[in-house]
């Protein structure tokens, strides 16, 4: 304990360097309009003729070096409803634009797009941000930790691009009521993005060090309003939706036949910068599939949230810990139960303070007498020095009017499991030191000892190095039943270091090598694992990478595990087992209709087997209304038995058709041979109006051998975003 508030004391201290921001001599002069300005792609309105104009963008790739290739204008203007914009993005060399399609949230590295990154609140660690690609798809997302954007956000407003000989100009009005700002403040953060596929520039109005994205809030410029920011007045938002929806078991011959529900959410605007959501009954069957994986872990796999109800200011609860250290994992409420309720208030109180209160109420399952659950969350954010932060979290799940051991033929579940901990995050000034340190504790009945967490890391990442060093320490009995936390009872250490060298010419535009070892101990200092990995990066100009990769692996099994996760004979616990890995990864161009990337290892495998694979991701789009990918993945294991030679394939073919950026379909099949499964995933979205939507959602499971089907479903679910 005495060493962990050390380090807390030390990555305290360091905050208080470099003080100032970065650009603040970047300003650009915001005026209200008196003119109508339509959003057509056209600069024709007097309110643009009258607007200030940012130009003059500074390259961020290749090099950070001098002034932009690609020129790019940007004006910006609002009224007493929205803040417009308008950017001019010229072109530097023939040729067509390229973009995967009209899909909304596009990626970023495979689009020629424009982007604003908008920090309302001046703090440099969360924000909007909002943009388009050439071809017209929008961009919306919440910004957090001070340069990541949560795509899975959306919100209303509404944009055009349209495109000439010379130019694309991209035209936007975010209602006032989409983003939130605090009340009478003159001074926002804001920076523009522009990325040139054709030229292989990315380029941003205010200066960015190459190391980082331009989405690095610490390197904002500043938006200066000619008086404050309108008050949103009354900011009420119904989103009822309306589900019918038909589906069959084949095995069991079971269907319910055709059903139908209803539900609402809420978005209540407490302050311009607070909101609070409500939910009713929420259903979630037009989110994405996920992305399926082959899994030779010992652990539990990570899937993301997707589900809109908990995105915005959604770090506040899912970002304490660390990646494989998360107390709280909101995909864990609702897993295979109903949603009765929920309610979250989120957003600022002040200035440096942010908030997050949220509860969620679930229904029971008397088949497995799961009973109803509460899950009540409550998280705090204050602001100190330029842009670090102190975070507080707590978590609560409780079953509800609950007697565990009643019915001796169903599962106990827990009466209650409860987290509470507090953070520290590190953000120098000029985002070169950035760290953590956290300390948790947990509360399940009868645990008293062995139940804390120690964390912390410190980085630091300039143009030619970036040195990490991470420390974990997890008790045995330490328990986030609302949480993702894999593994307990350990210590983990993992130091990891990159340098790059820039030529000054030639088509290598870098090239260096990272050392990566992940090593992890009991609690008495043994050491159970140790990955350590070395790998040489070749970057070249076009944007196209390669890598050359080593690996040597130390595994003492603390239980028994079988190696193909097929359910077969374990290998025992305290058994040890070493293997070397050897390989390569590489991405092709992203500025190409063809793409495509590889990824490659050979080496040992538990048991002294071997184990093979390769992973690929080939795409050819047909601009902008066609985009196909086709992932693929095959292990090849060799053990001895009872194991034996084993081959585990996964495949997903996927079909985007935009008709345009507001009518989309999408077919994602997924065959998973580990799994023994056939997915079929149809999507058809029709956004109607701004953020109102209607789906069609078809699903299929199939046995692969033999063929047959396992359960179909069909889906039909109408929403309406009804502001008041």
């Amino acid at each position: 304990m005495k060493k962990t508030a050390c380090l807390f004391l030390f990555i305290f201290s360091l905050s208080a360097v470099y003080a100032q921001k970065k650009n603040a001599a970047f300003r650009l002069h915001i005026c209200k309009t008196s003119w109508p300005i339509i959003i057509d792609g056209a600069m024709t309105e007097a309110g643009w003729q009258q607007a200030q104009a940012a130009g003059n963008f500074f390259m961020v790739l290749p090099m950070d070096t001098s002034r932009a290739l690609v020129r790019t204008e940007v004006r910006m203007t609002y009224d007493e409803q929205n803040l417009y914009l308008l950017a001019v993005c010229y072109n530097y060399s023939k040729g067509q634009y390229m973009v995967e399609s009209l899909r909304r949230d596009f990626n970023f590295g495979k689009n020629d797009n424009f982007l604003v990154f908008i920090d309302p609140f001046g703090d440099q660690t969360t924000g909007f941000s909002f943009g388009a690609n050439a071809a017209g798809a929008q961009w919306d997302g919440t910004m957090y930790e001070g340069g990541k954007v949560d795509l899975n956000w959306d919100n209303k407003w509404i944009s055009a691009v349209k495109n000439y000989e010379d130019k694309w100009i991209f035209e936007a009005a975010i209602p006032f009521k989409t983003i939130r700002y605090k009340k009478g403040v003159k001074e926002w953060g804001i920076n523009f993005s522009m990325n040139d596929l054709k030229t292989t520039e990315k380029s941003s109005w205010a200066p960015m060090p190459r190391q980082f994205p331009t989405a690095s809030l610490a390197y904002t410029g500043t938006l200066v309003w000619d008086a404050p920011p309108p008050d949103p007045h009354t900011n009420i938002s119904i989103i009822p939706y309306v589900l019918t929806n038909t589906s069959k078991d084949y095995d069991s011959k079971y269907s319910p036949g055709i059903k139908g529900t209803a539900g609402v959410d809420a978005k209540l605007g407490i302050s311009s910068a607070l909101n609070l959501d409500l939910t009713v009954h929420p259903d979630f069957s037009q989110v994405e599939v996920d992305r399926q994986v082959t899994n030779l872990s010992r652990f539990e796999l990570f899937f993301p949230e997707k589900r809109q109800f908990f995105l915005e200011n959604g770090d506040l609860f899912a970002n304490f810990g660390y990646a494989d250290l998360r107390p709280f994992f909101s995909r864990r409420i609702g897993l295979g139960v109903p949603i009765n309720f929920g309610a979250r208030l989120s957003g600022k109180l002040s200035r440096n303070l942010r908030i997050g209160v949220m509860d969620m109420k679930t229904a029971s399952i008397d088949a497995s007498g799961l009973p109803a659950q509460n899950f009540a969350v409550i998280s705090m954010q204050q602001k100190v020095f330029k842009r670090s932060n102190i975070g507080f979290l707590y978590i609560d799940k409780t079953s509800i009017n609950y007697h565990p051991g009643a019915d001796s033929s169903k599962t106990v579940y827990s009466l209650y499991n409860r987290n509470m901990g507090v953070e520290y995050n590190l953000a120098s000034s000029n985002n070169l030191w950035t760290g953590k340190a956290l300390l948790m504790k947990s509360f399940s009945p009868g645990n008293t000892q062995e139940d804390w967490v120690q964390a912390a890391h410190l980085q630091y990442n300039n143009r030619k190095w970036l040195i990490y060093g991470q420390f974990q320490r997890v008790g045995n009995r330490y328990n986030a039943e609302a949480g993702y936390v894999p593994r307990r009872d350990y210590i983990k250490l993992n130091p990891q270091i990159s340098h790059y060298f820039f030529p000054k010419s030639g088509t290598l535009l870098s090239h260096g090598p990272v050392l990566n070892m992940i090593y992890y101990f009991d609690p008495s200092f043994h050491r159970t694992d140790h990955q350590n990995i070395l790998s040489y990066l070749f970057t070249f100009r076009k944007k196209n990478t390669f890598s050359l990769v080593a690996q040597h692996d130390y595994v003492e099994l603390l239980s028994p595990f079988d190696p193909t996760n097929t359910g077969k004979d374990s290998l025992p616990a305290g058994s040890r087992h070493r293997w070397y890995t050897a390989g390569f990864d590489y991405i092709s161009q992203p500025q190409q209709l063809f793409t495509y990337d590889a990824s490659l290892r050979v080496g040992g495998y538990f048991a002294d087997g071997n184990l093979f694979t390769i992973t690929t991701n080939v795409g050819y789009r047909f601009q902008p209304f066609v985009n196909i990918t086709v992932g693929t993945s095959f292990n090849h294991l060799s053990l001895p038995e009872p194991w034996g030679k084993r081959d585990f394939f996964l495949i997903g073919p996927r079909i985007d058709i935009t008709f345009t950026n507001k009518l989309f379909l999408t077919t994602f099949i997924q065959y998973n041979q580990q799994q023994k499964n056939i997915n079929i995933n149809t999507r058809f979205q029709w956004r109607y109006k701004p953020a109102s939507d209607l789906f069609i959602v078809y699903t299929d499971n199939y046995y692969p051998s033999p063929f047959s089907v396992k359960t179909r479903a069909l889906v039909l679910k109408f929403t309406y975003w009804w502001n008041l």
